[in-house]
């Protein structure tokens, strides 16, 4: 597999129960100036699901997909919980990894989809080694296309109405981030997986999701719930998360629980695809950015500092 001693799984973390979930927000937005009930709200959505986020076991079930498919060790690490990535990057110095890339579970350009990650890379290297090397943006790749379109498939089925509007999400950020190749990459992605789907070029929304910053602050719009209100055409729709790889609380709280609650109130049929997880074409897709040469690091202009 390339060059590389190992693969290091970067992640965002999540709690692991009750007693998680402040601490896990803390670490989150610490130096960002978060109300305080600002947090006490999703720390209310993580515990009426039990305390423990998703991604954490869908972060295990990719690697266990991974390790039989590659011959070089799998490690995880967090930047917001256990396993953090600082503690993980110590294990593999004193495994003897020399060289080791770094897969981010997040496709797309952006500050906190892809930037931020450089700088977790540069907070957790250590004197000595080993060397982290950040694998390039993957949201157009064949195997994340694939695996998108055939859970958005899936979810045609499960819905019985191929006359659904298709409506992609993503993240929700700050306009003042939003100068980058985020929403351009994501564009981009949203109708490489329309044409998998045989559909109509453009026969799709991009619309938004998570926004959590204060109310004066503009971010990217529509949200999802505000697009369901004002959509036109026929009482279905199919949403797909596009801008996840995995089913974070966001993907959870604010579609199957505020879209589908919107979405039984204006009696509009609502089927949400999964996100593309463990998917095989994924699964190996990851497998093919390791074979490949090492990427150059994203400028400041498709990925800005904040």
């Amino acid at each position: 597999m390339g060059n590389y001693d190992a693969l290091l799984i970067l992640s965002f973390g999540g709690p692991e129960g009750p007693d998680d979930v402040m601490p896990f927000l803390e670490n989150v937005v610490r130096g960002r100036g978060v109300p305080r009930a600002r947090l006490e709200e999703v720390a209310r959505h993580y515990l009426e699901a039990g305390g423990v986020s998703p991604i954490n076991r869908q972060n295990r079930d990719l690697i266990a997909a991974l390790r039989p498919t590659l011959d070089i060790p799998v490690y995880w690490g967090n930047r917001n919980w256990a396993p953090y990535g600082e503690d993980v990057v110590r294990q593999m110095r004193d495994d003897g990894v020399r060289t080791a890339a770094v897969f981010a579970t997040s496709a797309f350009a952006g500050y906190s989809s892809c930037r931020q990650y450089y700088e977790d890379i540069a907070r957790i290297s250590l004197p000595g080694g080993p060397e982290l090397v950040k694998l390039g943006h993957y949201g157009d790749r064949p195997g994340f296309v694939t695996a998108m379109a055939e859970r958005v498939r899936d979810a045609y089925d499960r819905l019985g109405r191929a006359d659904a509007r298709l409506v992609f999400t993503a993240h929700s950020i700050p306009l003042r981030h939003a100068t980058g190749a985020y929403e351009s990459e994501l564009r981009h992605s949203a109708e490489l997986v329309n044409r998998a789907l045989g559909r109509e070029p453009g026969d799709w929304d991009l619309v938004w999701q998570s926004r959590s910053g204060p109310p004066q602050v503009p971010w990217l719009e529509p949200d999802i719930c505000d697009h369901l209100r004002k959509l036109d055409g026929p009482p279905a729709v199919v949403i797909a998360p596009l801008g996840f790889v995995s089913d974070h609380m966001e993907v959870v709280y604010d579609l199957d629980t505020e879209a589908r609650q919107v979405a039984g109130e204006l009696g509009l049929a609502m089927e949400r695809a999964a996100t593309v997880g463990v998917h095989p074409a994924f699964v190996a897709m990851v497998g093919e950015l390791l074979a490949e040469p090492e990427p150059e690091p994203c400028s400041t202009e498709t990925c800005p500092q904040v």
